[in-house]
Protein backbone atom coordinates (compact mmCIF):
# COMPACT_ATOMS: atom_id res chain seq x y z
CA UNK A 1 0.00 0.00 0.00
CA UNK A 2 1.26 3.50 -0.88
CA UNK A 3 2.55 5.60 1.95
CA UNK A 4 0.80 9.10 1.65
CA UNK A 5 2.02 11.50 4.33
CA UNK A 6 2.85 14.99 2.99
CA UNK A 7 4.42 16.81 0.20
CA UNK A 8 4.44 20.37 -0.86
CA UNK A 9 5.81 22.98 -3.99
CA UNK A 10 6.40 26.67 -4.30
CA UNK A 11 6.71 29.30 -6.28
CA UNK A 12 7.55 32.99 -6.28
CA UNK A 13 4.71 35.15 -7.59
CA UNK A 14 5.17 38.75 -8.79
CA UNK A 15 2.99 40.54 -6.10
CA UNK A 16 2.83 40.89 -2.61
CA UNK A 17 1.41 38.55 -0.38
CA UNK A 18 -1.81 40.61 0.15
CA UNK A 19 -3.11 40.07 -3.67
CA UNK A 20 -2.10 36.68 -3.34
CA UNK A 21 -3.78 35.45 -0.34
CA UNK A 22 -7.12 37.10 -1.45
CA UNK A 23 -6.92 34.84 -4.66
CA UNK A 24 -6.27 31.55 -2.80
CA UNK A 25 -8.54 32.56 0.41
CA UNK A 26 -11.31 32.95 -1.93
CA UNK A 27 -12.40 29.16 -2.03
CA UNK A 28 -14.77 30.27 -5.15
CA UNK A 29 -11.70 30.89 -6.91
CA UNK A 30 -10.34 27.56 -6.50
CA UNK A 31 -11.64 25.83 -10.00
CA UNK A 32 -9.70 28.41 -11.88
CA UNK A 33 -6.44 26.82 -10.08
CA UNK A 34 -6.35 23.43 -9.16
CA UNK A 35 -6.75 20.83 -11.86
CA UNK A 36 -8.92 18.35 -9.72
CA UNK A 37 -11.24 21.01 -7.97
CA UNK A 38 -14.59 21.57 -10.22
CA UNK A 39 -16.57 23.60 -8.02
CA UNK A 40 -16.22 25.19 -4.55
CA UNK A 41 -18.84 27.60 -2.49
CA UNK A 42 -19.11 28.50 1.46
CA UNK A 43 -21.35 27.10 3.59
CA UNK A 44 -23.75 27.97 6.80
CA UNK A 45 -23.70 31.86 5.67
CA UNK A 46 -20.02 31.79 5.26
CA UNK A 47 -18.93 34.73 2.97
CA UNK A 48 -15.30 34.13 3.60
CA UNK A 49 -12.06 32.94 5.04
CA UNK A 50 -12.69 32.91 8.91
CA UNK A 51 -11.40 29.82 11.04
CA UNK A 52 -14.21 27.74 11.13
CA UNK A 53 -16.28 28.21 8.02
CA UNK A 54 -16.78 26.09 6.48
CA UNK A 55 -16.92 25.40 2.06
CA UNK A 56 -18.52 22.42 0.11
CA UNK A 57 -15.81 21.43 -2.46
CA UNK A 58 -16.76 19.12 -5.47
CA UNK A 59 -13.52 17.18 -6.97
CA UNK A 60 -12.54 14.90 -9.78
CA UNK A 61 -9.49 12.77 -9.78
CA UNK A 62 -9.63 9.71 -12.22
CA UNK A 63 -12.72 8.76 -13.15
CA UNK A 64 -14.30 10.01 -10.09
CA UNK A 65 -16.22 12.97 -8.65
CA UNK A 66 -17.37 13.53 -5.41
CA UNK A 67 -18.00 16.13 -2.89
CA UNK A 68 -16.26 17.26 -0.06
CA UNK A 69 -16.71 19.83 3.07
CA UNK A 70 -13.49 21.29 4.08
CA UNK A 71 -12.92 23.65 7.10
CA UNK A 72 -10.96 26.73 7.22
CA UNK A 73 -8.68 26.19 10.16
CA UNK A 74 -5.63 28.90 9.72
CA UNK A 75 -6.96 32.37 7.73
CA UNK A 76 -3.58 34.76 8.38
CA UNK A 77 -3.91 37.22 5.71
CA UNK A 78 -0.94 38.03 3.51
CA UNK A 79 0.77 34.96 5.65
CA UNK A 80 -1.42 31.74 5.48
CA UNK A 81 -4.26 30.29 4.43
CA UNK A 82 -5.11 26.12 5.13
CA UNK A 83 -8.08 23.93 5.82
CA UNK A 84 -8.44 20.65 6.41
CA UNK A 85 -11.02 17.83 4.45
CA UNK A 86 -12.11 14.68 6.41
CA UNK A 87 -13.97 11.66 4.48
CA UNK A 88 -15.23 8.36 5.45
CA UNK A 89 -12.68 6.34 3.86
CA UNK A 90 -9.98 9.00 3.21
CA UNK A 91 -9.22 9.83 6.58
CA UNK A 92 -7.98 13.64 6.96
CA UNK A 93 -5.80 15.62 4.82
CA UNK A 94 -5.17 19.27 5.66
CA UNK A 95 -4.15 21.46 2.81
CA UNK A 96 -1.83 25.05 3.73
CA UNK A 97 -0.62 27.90 1.18
CA UNK A 98 2.39 29.62 3.43
CA UNK A 99 3.02 33.27 1.95
CA UNK A 100 6.75 34.56 2.10
CA UNK A 101 7.89 37.88 1.25
CA UNK A 102 10.39 38.02 -1.36
CA UNK A 103 12.68 40.08 -3.15
CA UNK A 104 10.22 40.38 -6.39
CA UNK A 105 7.27 39.53 -4.79
CA UNK A 106 6.30 36.73 -2.63
CA UNK A 107 6.84 32.78 -2.00
CA UNK A 108 4.19 30.53 -2.07
CA UNK A 109 4.69 27.20 -0.97
CA UNK A 110 1.53 24.98 -0.83
CA UNK A 111 1.74 21.71 0.83
CA UNK A 112 -0.39 18.80 2.25
CA UNK A 113 -0.15 16.71 5.22
CA UNK A 114 -2.35 13.64 5.98
CA UNK A 115 -3.50 13.62 9.52
CA UNK A 116 -5.67 10.51 9.54
CA UNK A 117 -4.82 7.74 7.36
CA UNK A 118 -6.47 6.69 4.31
CA UNK A 119 -8.50 3.24 5.34
CA UNK A 120 -8.00 0.28 2.74
CA UNK A 121 -11.23 0.59 1.87
CA UNK A 122 -10.39 4.51 0.58
CA UNK A 123 -7.47 2.95 -1.32
CA UNK A 124 -9.43 0.74 -2.85
CA UNK A 125 -11.78 3.26 -3.76
CA UNK A 126 -8.68 5.57 -5.01
CA UNK A 127 -7.20 2.68 -6.87
CA UNK A 128 -9.94 0.68 -7.90
CA UNK A 129 -12.91 2.59 -8.68
CA UNK A 130 -11.04 6.17 -9.71
CA UNK A 131 -8.04 4.83 -11.40
CA UNK A 132 -5.53 6.61 -9.64
CA UNK A 133 -2.68 4.75 -8.97
CA UNK A 134 0.27 7.33 -8.11
CA UNK A 135 -2.05 9.24 -5.54
CA UNK A 136 1.23 10.98 -4.25
CA UNK A 137 2.54 12.10 -8.28
CA UNK A 138 -0.83 12.89 -8.85
CA UNK A 139 -1.04 15.50 -5.94
CA UNK A 140 2.38 17.23 -6.65
CA UNK A 141 1.47 17.32 -10.20
CA UNK A 142 -1.93 19.36 -9.31
CA UNK A 143 0.39 21.41 -6.55
CA UNK A 144 2.60 22.42 -9.38
CA UNK A 145 -0.47 22.98 -11.54
CA UNK A 146 -1.89 25.19 -9.11
CA UNK A 147 0.37 27.21 -8.26
CA UNK A 148 1.54 28.19 -12.18
CA UNK A 149 -2.48 28.91 -12.88
CA UNK A 150 -2.19 31.10 -9.18
CA UNK A 151 0.72 33.01 -10.86
CA UNK A 152 -0.67 33.50 -14.03
CA UNK A 153 -3.90 34.67 -12.90
CA UNK A 154 -1.92 37.13 -10.18
CA UNK A 155 0.35 38.35 -11.92
CA UNK A 156 -2.05 39.24 -15.02
CA UNK A 157 -5.21 40.56 -12.20
CA UNK A 158 -6.33 44.19 -14.21
CA UNK A 159 -7.14 45.01 -10.79
CA UNK A 160 -3.20 44.20 -9.58
CA UNK A 161 -2.21 46.65 -12.54
CA UNK A 162 -4.67 49.23 -12.10
CA UNK A 163 -3.67 49.35 -8.15
CA UNK A 164 -0.11 49.56 -8.61
CA UNK A 165 0.20 52.57 -11.47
Amino acid sequence: MQSLDRGEASVIVAAPPADVYAVISDVTRTPELSPEILHCAWLDGATGPAVGARFVATNRAGRMTWKNRPVVVTADPGREFAFARTEAFAGTVEWRYRLEPVAGGTRVTESYEVTRPITVIGWFIIRGIAGCRDRRSDLERGMEQTLQRLKAVVEDAPERVASSS
